[in-house]
């Protein structure tokens, strides 16, 4: 847990130094009295620069990432596609409110949207009086959303949805509870005959006078007829930057200060086979005119309101440069041989057009339409999803390379293959490393770079994670693990361009990977150890890389790095040391820095520990702080200094040089804003 001041009042300190006491004891037993010895060269003339854009994020719409997760539409299947395009078809999660004795509902392509013909056709049976009287409160439709809406007392929802009807309709639209018991907020539609016999856009807001995590969407009415509904859409009026981002979601991501965004997948942008491959010209444009697809290599239907304007403009927000990892003819299951890849590289082209392209632009006016006028930073394009090894992959490449190069030769081309197999015949700017595995092999590739001979393309290690039993939903020894890992890759960053962790997030309700770094639902959300172990790595992007070697005896488990960064918001400069200790000892680390232009100040410098008292210790909705950073000043900072390093723990001293300013930024709300 992040402390607010720097200045600690004596029995908080004490307390804090009790807990790490406390921690070590249940680790081991007892301190072992064992030295470590850590040396820190900070000459400028030993120093190189951290690439600008080294760590970063990947997102895959895997795990309802994005449905149902970041992207914060709160209906699912909103234009009823999701059943495919056979009449009648599966409506799933719609469902009726009545039975089938006064309500009848069924898919038809009836719509005005030629790109997604399908629309809910309800027929009601029954009539507000007479001898066919509806139930109180009348029939209709409800949409929970995904597991649930979460609907926040007095807060705006905008809903549109498309109406058709050749009778007059008398109509309500209402957020309920779960059972429909609970009213949070109600709006009646009603019109004459005319009014809806073409097809319709309808928008008001709604503005809940109740709260409630586990909400539905209604369409109800008493009065019998006909009526068509389609692109039914809910979304809260204060997403992220007001452009469609479940905020508490964005916000963690953007509190890691990422350098890079990669997306939109993995095997997602692949597809199991190529007819549900995500296809970017189709993702683009109004809502109401994406036509959806299914993901099937994860399992459910996206509608594609994230779709590549929304990435490109959430790596805008983010301050994140895109990487667009593009499908390069290739599913898991099929693949384009060159002789008819054409068609497929100048939709790669023309992707990259509508990105940059200026507003006389085919695609950049498309974009221009869209909201955005000004061309998007786009430099990195990933070609495909590590399948160098398919038969065609590098006969296609260099089709893909050629061409974008030709366009635009200033973006970086990304291969799938590894760095041996990049010449100048296969050339590339960047080589896609992928990298799971258990928690002890994780810690040894820390050295995984350190032979790699320089000069030549730099990795990009764009997905990594402890994977197997140890690595749970997300546990302190696969974090320490990764950061270890990571430690590396700053190390040898003069051969590692960019780093980010996979996957980013999962939705509780559907976990098809584990482990994840954020874990949410419709309405909460927490950090797994590893999404804070990120918070060490977020100020080395463009930051100073000094050379550093840790001395101990008999043990093998420690790794460091030494950097110098500058803090944005307040001008001030930093060394920070990290070290990871991946053994079950507690060790009395002695740090000589030698090699400073400026001096160390007395005043200002902070520890932060990253530990708990198990292993496999988790973070969860029940304890979402339970494996967090904890941050104590450091009293005695200077060049020499003696501390005690805690067993199993990621720790960075970061040492105020040259200032008057007493606070630390590591120290301040942001750290733990996103909680």
């Amino acid at each position: 847990m992040a402390v607010p001041r720097a200045c600690l009042d004596r029995r908080l300190f004490q307390v804090l130094c009790l807990v790490c006491a406390v921690c070590q004891i249940f680790f081991v037993g007892s301190a072992t009295g064992q030295t470590a010895q850590l040396s820190v060269d900070a000459s400028p003339q030993n120093a190189q620069m951290i690439p600008d854009n080294m760590f970063g994020i990947f997102f895959e719409e895997i795990n309802h990432a994005g449905a149902g997760g970041l992207w914060a539409e709160l209906v699912n299947n909103r234009g009823f596609e999701a059943g495919g395009p056979n009449t009648p078809s599966n409506i799933e999660p719609w469902l009726i409110i009545g039975d089938e004795t006064n309500i009848i509902v069924a898919t038809d392509r009836s719509s005005c949207f030629a790109s997604n013909p399908i629309a809910l056709k309800m027929e009601v049976l029954c009539q507000s009086s007479g001898t066919d009287v509806c139930p109180p409160g009348g029939v209709g439709i409800y949409n929970p959303g995904f597991w649930g809406m979460n609907i926040e007392k007095t807060k705006v929802y905008k809903l549109s949805m498309y109406i058709k009807s050749s009778d007059s309709v008398d109509l309500t639209v209402s957020l309920t509870s779960s059972d429909g018991l609970q009213n949070l907020a109600a709006h009646t539609i009603t019109s004459d005959a005319e009014d809806f016999t073409e097809w319709t856009k309808v928008e008001f807001d709604l503005q809940a006078s109740e709260g409630n995590t586990n909400s539905r969407l209604q369409l109800t009415t008493s009065k019998s007829g006909i009526v068509w509904f389609d692109q039914v859409s809910l979304m809260p009026s204060d997403t992220y930057m007001g452009h469609g981002y479940r905020k508490d979601l964005a916000s963690m991501l953007a509190n890691l200060k990422p350098k890079f965004l990669k997306f939109p997948g993995g095997n997602y942008v692949m597809g199991n086979y190529l007819l549900n491959a995500f296809r970017w010209s189709e993702t683009v444009g109004p809502w109401e005119e994406r036509p959806g697809h299914f993901n099937d290599v994860w399992g459910y239907w996206t509608d594609d309101g994230l779709g590549l304007f929304e990435f490109l403009q959430l790596a805008e927000d983010l301050g994140a440069c895109p990487v667009w990892v593009v499908n390069d003819g290739a599913s898991r299951n099929e693949q384009v041989p060159s002789a008819t890849i054409a068609s497929f590289v100048k939709d790669v082209v023309d992707g990259i057009e509508f990105a940059r392209g200026d507003t006389g632009t085919s695609w950049g006016s498309v974009r221009a339409a869209m909201g955005h006028p000004e061309p998007f930073q786009l430099r990195y394009i990933s070609m495909g999803n590590q399948e160098c090894s398919m038969q065609y992959y590098k006969e296609n490449y260099r089709k893909f390379y050629s061409a974008i190069k030709a366009s635009y030769p200033d973006i970086k081309i990304i291969s799938s293959c590894d760095r041996s197999a990049i010449s100048p015949v296969e050339p590339a700017d960047l080589y896609d490393v992928h990298v799971y595995t258990s928690s002890g092999d994780m810690f040894s590739k820390s050295s995984m770079f350190d032979n790699t001979p320089r000069g030549g393309p730099k990795a990009i290690v764009s997905e990594y994670a402890v994977t197997g039993n140890d690595a749970g939903r997300g546990t302190l020894v696969a974090a320490l693990a990764e950061a270890a890992f990571l430690v590396g890759l700053e190390r040898n960053s003069d051969v590692v361009e960019m780093a980010s962790c996979a996957p980013l997030f999962v939705n509780d309700n559907d976990r098809r990977w584990s482990p994840d770094a954020i874990v949410f639902d419709s309405w909460q959300h927490y950090g797994c150890p590893n999404y804070w172990m990120l918070h060490f790595f977020k100020d080395s992007s463009g930051a100073t890389l000094h050379p550093s070697t840790v001395h101990v005896s008999n043990y093998n488990q420690l790794v460091a790095s030494a950097i110098t960064w500058q803090n944005s918001n307040d001008g001030n400069t930093y060394l920070k040391i990290k070290v990871v200790n991946f053994g079950d000892k507690a060790l009395d680390l002695s740090i000589s820095i030698t090699g400073l232009d400026s001096n160390i100040q007395t005043f200002g410098s902070i520890k932060t520990v990253l530990t708990s008292g198990w292993l496999r210790d988790e973070n969860s909705f029940q304890k979402p702080d339970k494996v967090v950073p904890v941050g104590s000043p450091i009293t005695n900072a200077r060049e020499q200094m003696s501390l005690v390093l805690d067993p199993y723990s990621l720790t960075s001293y970061d040492l105020l040089l040259d200032s008057s300013t007493k606070m630390h930024p590591v120290l301040d709300s942001s750290l733990r804003s996103s909680m």
